[in-house]
């Protein structure tokens, strides 16, 4: 049992002491950085805390259901009005995220501020720039651990609608619904009790993974029909998608999400990638089966990092140059790999 005492007893004098919160999450923002991040506003806009949310840039389009989503402040849409927040706040609380270059634009504004700095974060390796770093990597999603330390700050479970529906969200989605990732059983304990607050899993479940449109599906079946290379010998396949092909399928955000993860169903792939053509970089996203270390796969080749079975990078260049250097950073690394299997 993690002890976060430690924490929450910081975290409290510095919730009391503050009268502007900001809370942020990172670049590109997913169903646990969104989550968490409202369900810490739930709670302490129950406390009669002044608080603010900002998001370096667009939410996806399947999150936008939850409450407060329309409360969130996007820093490339109002740049001025963002930077005015980070510099009334003396409390700023970033979530899902440890390293500063994931706060995009903001980043200079967030670091160069007088405020008082949290992060809570369930990633590895952190780096030091917050006055209080709450990171819990044995947690499958930044969710889990607000939902622990929330309930130790409060004495008891925080019982709030909103509340519950955001690190439901935030909880399925970083274990996409349980396939993967670090949960435990003290995970699915959490989950019941968020349950028991009378939240409705199934509209919920709808609302994430039934709610994209045709375009999207289409984008799928194209994905896997025309971009997706098995490479049996090395238990991996990959899809790569264009800018035209995005184009084609009238791409939002948030429809590629899960792509990742389908070429894993083939008997006999233990890795699999993802390569999106951005304007100038190759996007990639990476996901496994069993002990294969997709961070620190990230990690040595595309600047990327995240968890042993899912992570993520970024590499400057075109996409057909990036992937002949993930082939060849594959092939001649495989002896690294092979016994993780």
């Amino acid at each position: 049992m993690i002890e976060l005492s430690k924490y929450t007893k910081e975290l409290s004098k510095l919730i009391l002491s503050s009268e502007n919160i900001l809370l942020i999450c990172h670049i590109n923002p997913d169903g646990d950085a969104i989550g968490s991040q409202l369900a810490f506003y739930h709670y302490l806009i129950s406390k009669g805390k002044n608080v603010k949310m900002l998001a370096p840039n667009n939410l996806q389009e399947f999150l936008k259901w939850m409450d407060g989503t329309d409360l969130i402040n996007i820093f490339i849409k109002e740049r001025k009005k963002c930077r005015i927040l980070i510099e009334e706040a003396d409390l700023i609380v970033m979530f899902d995220f440890n390293q500063s270059n994931r706060l995009g634009e903001a980043e200079d504004f967030v670091k160069s501020s007088h405020a008082r700095k949290v992060i809570i974060d369930h990633h590895l390796d952190p780096r030091g720039f917050a006055d209080l770093i709450i990171s819990v990597p044995s947690m499958c999603s930044t969710s889990e651990l607000v939902y622990e330390l929330v309930s130790e700050m409060n004495g008891v479970q925080f019982i709030n609608k909103s509340y519950a529906e955001c690190l439901y969200v935030g909880i399925i989605t970083d274990t996409g619904n349980f396939e993967y990732g670090s949960y435990t059983s003290g995970t699915f304990r959490i989950v019941a009790e968020l349950i028991d607050t009378g939240l409705d899993k199934f509209k919920i479940l709808n609302m994430i993974y039934n709610n994209f449109s045709s375009d999207r599906m289409k984008l799928q079946g194209f994905a896997l029909n025309k971009r997706m290379v098995v490479m049996p010998e090395f238990k991996t396949a990959y899809i790569f998608l264009t800018k035209d092909d995005l184009k084609e399928y009238h791409h939002v955000k948030g429809d590629t999400e899960g792509f990742v993860n389908l070429p894993l169903s083939i008997k006999g792939i233990f890795f699999s990638a993802l390569f999106i053509e951005k304007d100038n970089f190759i996007k990639l996203s990476f996901r496994s089966k069993g002990l294969f270390p997709t961070n620190e796969f990230a990690a040595r080749f595309f600047s990327g990092g995240g968890h042993l079975n899912a992570s993520g990078g970024e590499y400057t260049d075109t996409l057909q140059n990036t992937i002949d250097y993930f082939l060849k950073a594959l092939k001649e690394n495989e002896w690294r790999f092979e016994n993780r299997m």
